[in-house]
Formats: structure tokens, sequence, C-alpha cells
């Protein structure tokens, strides 16, 4: 297995692939974009100040204490729970299959174990240890969500089906995943593994690795089994899109929104807390579970201020949530009460 820098880069798409990449509605001018613009003010004269702030006041991005992780043992698929991992790393257990998302065991989300931002906490249980799964679920190609190293663990563990937005497919394939097991979608398309639908729908973020941006589209996931739903909104800007998946797909038993690592500078790609609540709320979703915080320090907030605000603004709109540690199992059906751990901590 290729497990280099420009490995861990991965690979263009070409021949077929490349083919349904540029017939994509979503590709035009050799990039994807999105239905909803951004605008960002990451400009050249911008980086040096938004660099500055990522190395000052990072006490308050860290706990002062160890996270509390539990290890929860998955005996029955049955129902709906949610096992939580971590950042964007999930376990969907639905009527008796498993589905997992955006999977990130490394120590870095980087190109390099020697560099890049560095996990706050351990994974709760190890990667060989993940009870088998029917399918990897990838939201894009960040590597904070696309890890090159789990990936090729579980390509070698499992036999699952790995599900993923136009263009990663050939990251995969690099990385050695056989083809046959590798389902490329774009917006609106789906497949169903073992019973269950997997839908890619619309998010508002961007691609990239290496020295390339928007080749691969980014999603968030619609998860259909026979009576259980399940939706995971992956990176995004808050946007319209999420009230039409909504109406389609909803109502949803369980939603994963990201509510972490957000930013006056980048306000159109990574949703503040109150916009990951009116997301859960757009498309009719029961329990919220908050995602894509507490693990890595990728912006300037307090590493507590996602879950803080997200609690909140549940609590105003009525919304129901769990906050569970990593590694947590919870039953959709009955959610733990939230018992603010992190506070504890931070």
């Amino acid at each position: 297995m290729p497990s280099n820098l420009a490995a861990a880069f991965g690979a263009k798409s070409t021949g077929a692939r490349r083919a349904r990449v540029e017939a994509s509605p979503q590709f035009s001018d050799g990039k994807f974009r999105n239905n909803v613009p951004t605008s960002s003010s990451l400009s050249l004269t911008a980086l040096p100040r938004v660099a500055v702030a990522a190395f000052t006041g990072t006490d308050a991005r860290r706990p002062h204490r160890a996270i509390p992780l539990v290890r929860s043992e998955a005996t029955d698929a049955q129902g709906l729970h949610v096992t939580w991992f971590g950042h964007s790393t999930a376990l969907i257990e639905i009527e008796g299959r498993r589905i997992l998302l955006d999977p990130v065991w490394s120590d870095r989300c980087s190109p390099s174990q020697l560099a890049g931002p560095r996990r706050l906490h351990q994974p709760p249980i190890p990667l060989h240890e993940l009870p088998p799964v029917d399918a990897v679920v990838i939201s894009h190609d960040h590597y904070d969500h696309l890890d090159m190293a789990t990936i090729q663990h579980l390509s070698g563990l499992h036999q699952a089906t790995f599900v993923v937005p136009l263009g990663v497919g050939a990251h995969l394939e690099r990385w050695g995943v056989p083809t046959a097991r590798i389902a490329e979608l774009d917006w609106n398309e789906t497949t169903t593994v073992a019973g269950i639908e997997l839908i890619a729908t619309p998010a508002r973020h961007f691609s990239g690795r290496g020295f390339s941006r928007d080749d691969t589209l980014w999603s968030s996931w619609v998860i259909k089994g026979p009576t259980r739903r399940a939706f995971y909104s992956g990176d995004t800007g808050y946007f319209p899109g999420f009230t039409e998946i909504g109406a389609e797909h909803g109502p949803f038993d369980v939603t994963l929104v990201q509510v972490g690592a957000y930013g006056g500078d980048w306000p159109d790609i990574h949703m503040v807390p109150e916009d990951g609540v009116a997301t859960h709320v757009d498309v009719r979703g029961g329990l919220m579970i908050p995602v894509h915080w507490a693990t890595f320090d990728l912006a300037t907030h307090r590493w507590s201020e996602p879950a803080d605000r997200t609690w909140t603004e549940a609590k105003a709109r009525d919304v129901r949530l769990a906050i569970p540690r990593p590694g947590e199992r919870v039953n959709v059906d009955t959610p733990p009460e939230i018992d603010a751990w992190w506070q504890q901590v931070a």
C-alpha cells in the first residue's frame, strides 16, 4: 500500500470517472461549484492575520482536563443507535446494518503524521476492534474527513462498500480499495448497500487535497433504512437546500450536524452552532447529535463553545439534543440526559 506524502494527496479522476465528473450539473469551468455561492475573507492580505490568530489564544482552544472516553459494546445493531467517536467520525447502527461516517483514526488530520492538527483525545476504541461495517460514507476529501491510513485499514479489515461523492473514488483507488467496492455519487443520486439506501444530498462547502481545490464534490447524506432515517450534514455553510432535503427525504429520526470549526473568515462554508440547530429543524430532524468539534483544534473559538452554544439554541428552539462523550453509544429512541460533561473538562 502507498504510504508516502504524495500518496496521501490522493489522485485525480481519469477515464470513466472523469467523464462522470465533467457531466455533473455541479461541475463547470473545471471545478465543482456550490449552488449557493460562497464568499470568504481568506484573501492573501488576510492570511497573515489568520495565521497569527491560529497560534494565539490556544489555551482556551483546548480542554484543561482529559476528555472522557466511553467504550461501548455494539452488541446489537437493531433499532437505531449512533456512536460518535469524535470530530465527524460516527457509527450509525440502523435496523441491523452499520454505516460508518468519515472515519479518521490517525493521530493527525494531515497528509503527514509529522505535522498538522493533532488529536486532543485518543480514539475511544482501536480501529481493529470496530465491529464489521456494511458501508463507509465519506462527505468530502479534506484530511479531517478522509484519512488514507484509516481507509487502507478498513479496506483490508472489512468488506464494506465505500460510498463517496464524485471524484473521491480516484483517491480510494490509489490507496488500494477495489474498484468494485466504491460507489461514487453525484448530488441526488442513490445507492443501496445491504438494504440501506444512501443518498448524496447538497452541501455548501469545498474540497481539496495537496495543491488542488474543488476537483471533487462535497455532500451531505441521507441514510434510509426500511423504517428509520438519519441525516448527516457533512461540512457545510447554512443554505436553503436543507429545507428542500427535509421536504423530500424527512422527517429524520436523528441528525448528525456540523457545529464546530467556524470562524468569521469563512462564514459560508462552516456553520456556527445556531445554524446547525436551524439545519436540524429545516430537515425535520428528531434527535440532534452535534459533530465536528472536540477532537481537533481547527478554529479560534473556545474548545467548549460549540457544545455550549448548541445546547443553548436547542433549548430555545425546543430541539431534542444529545451531546455524548466520544465513544458513547446513543439509543436514538431513549437518548441520555445532557450532563454538560464538556464543561467539567474545559
